[in-house]
């Protein structure tokens, strides 16, 4: 009943509003473009704060500041606005005798939400708080919709994300998320040039689905008549970069894979992926440790992080493990020496309720063990490495133990963030495992790679030994801002389509 309620009193607010906007545009254009802003809020704060009335009083520092009403307080002649940019916020005074006739009564009638423009001369009140005194004002946006409360905020989980907009007004918390998170790519991109990678940009629309063992989006491009796919990943193009002789490439790149959401996964996500010739997997471990320690120094001043009351260390060298290491030392009860028998780990596969499809072999049940006892359990930064062959189509085999590859993941916190291998480049080797993709493929796997004969092509004019990276920048943004889920670190997170009356 309170809900209803609310909203009843919402709907009169917008219908107030909306007579308020209906008479500004009887009266000419509604929404100016004319003010200019001088200087922004937190400029002001760092500039002035420290100066005392007298200083600023003797002064006369004319600002012309522009942003949202945040709070309003009428007192007769004289009135005070909060006033929020992007930066911070200011307080205005609005004196009635001193601004333009008829102004404060028009002042009067705005409404916490519109935006404004406003200049004049700073002071300090008897309070010490630096303060805007109003010269002149101009609403430049009508606020229809009223803002949540200020003391309850928008405390909503599903709103925050859905209205993100709304979100960013009401919670500074939020804006240094995504502040922090613009940060962070930049210090990868000052990394990643500093070590001489060239960053490159390639199709986000595929012809063959590949790069990553995953369910693609489809799309159909009307004038050449043809299926398209989403991209799952950038790697097959990048490393037809490296034949052409790009030695070290990258790319920040939104991907798209048609799977579940969850606290850790969206449907779209954005990854740092990179390739580098004549290096392996191990030197792409080490240039982990010197990323996630470069982040850490610059947003912390330190290697040490704090992630949900937890203290993790970021400082190299990190734990490495193979998987079957890992698979030994979380499951107590397997048998070592079976640990590569099929029959064996289906049925210990069995016990642990793990659903088993036709196409699985024992490299595959490996990797299912794995995922569903050893994870979450990786709390420390963490290597796995050597994935069986059957789950690592595109990385290089062990030189002895065909069994595996060359690859590794790096977990923290219990989730993975990365993937990197020594990058298969034997074009007959490369051309069977597609093959075997598709006999999964037709075995029903949705998961399954295609054959890409272009890429087998380019693979017989030569790759050079070379390694590849992939790490996911929305997982790394979680672990720097504390975020519990994937959608706290996204603007704008898939939801459910909203239904609207």
């Amino acid at each position: 009943m309170s809900n209803q309620k609310n909203n009843i009193n919402e709907n009169d607010l917008i219908k107030e509003r909306r007579k308020k906007l209906s008479l500004l545009k009887d009266r000419g254009n509604a929404f100016p473009n004319q003010f200019r802003r001088t200087i922004y809020a937190d400029e002001l704060h760092n500039n002035y704060d420290a100066s005392t009335k007298e200083q600023l009083e003797k002064k006369q520092i004319k600002a012309s500041v522009a942003g949202r009403v945040m709070a309003k307080r009428v007192m007769g002649k004289a009135s005070f606005v909060k006033l929020q940019d992007v930066s911070n916020q200011i307080q205005i005074r609005f004196e009635r005798d001193r601004l333009p006739d008829g102004l404060y009564q028009e002042f009067k009638k705005w409404d916490v939400g519109d935006i404004i423009g406003v200049s004049g001369v700073l002071f300090k009140t008897n309070t010490n708080e630096l303060t805007v005194l109003a010269d002149n004002s101009q609403l430049l946006t009508k606020s229809l919709r009223p803002l949540p409360e200020k003391f309850h905020g928008l405390s909503d989980q599903e709103t925050r994300y859905r209205q993100r907009y709304v979100d960013l007004i009401m919670n500074e918390e939020s804006r240094l998320v995504f502040e922090s998170r613009s940060k962070i790519i930049s210090i990868i991109r000052k990394f990643m040039d500093s070590r001489a990678f060239l960053e490159v940009e390639t199709p986000m629309m595929h012809s063959v689905p590949g790069g990553a063992v995953a369910r693609p989006f489809e799309t159909h491009h009307n004038t050449l008549d043809m299926k398209l796919y989403l991209r799952i990943a950038p790697e097959l193009f990048l490393k037809r970069l490296v034949v052409g002789g790009y030695e070290k490439v990258y790319e920040i790149n939104r991907n798209f894979r048609n799977e579940g959401v969850s606290t850790q996964h969206n449907p779209e996500f954005t990854m740092l992926e990179l390739y580098e010739a004549y290096a392996d997997y191990e030197d792409f471990m080490k240039l982990i440790e010197d990323l996630m320690s470069e982040i850490s120094s610059e947003i912390f001043n330190s290697d040490t992080i704090i992630y949900q009351d937890q203290e993790i260390n970021l400082k190299g060298p990190y734990r490495r493990l193979t998987m079957e290491q890992s698979i030994i030392e979380h499951n107590p009860d397997i048998d070592k020496k079976n640990i590569r028998d099929f029959e064996y780990l289906k049925n210990y596969s069995k016990k642990l309720n793990i659903k088993i499809e036709n196409s699985y072999q024992a490299g595959k049940l490996q990797a299912e063990i794995f995922e569903k006892t050893c994870e979450s359990k990786l709390l420390e930064p963490t290597f796995i490495y050597a994935y069986p062959t059957e789950v690592s189509p595109l990385s290089r085999r062990n030189d002895n133990d065909s069994f595996i590859t060359d690859r590794f993941e790096f977990f923290a916190l219990g989730r993975e963030l990365a993937n990197g291998f020594s990058e298969l480049n034997d074009p007959e080797d490369q051309s069977q495992r597609f093959l075997d993709q598709v006999e999964k493929s037709n075995a029903g796997d949705d998961e399954a790679m295609s054959f890409d004969h272009d890429y087998i092509r380019a693979l017989e004019y030569g790759l050079p030994p070379t390694a590849g990276l992939g790490i996911g920048i929305d997982r790394l943004v979680m672990l720097f801002t504390n975020s519990v889920s994937i959608r706290d670190v996204l603007l704008f997170p898939y939801m459910r389509q909203e239904k609207f009356e």
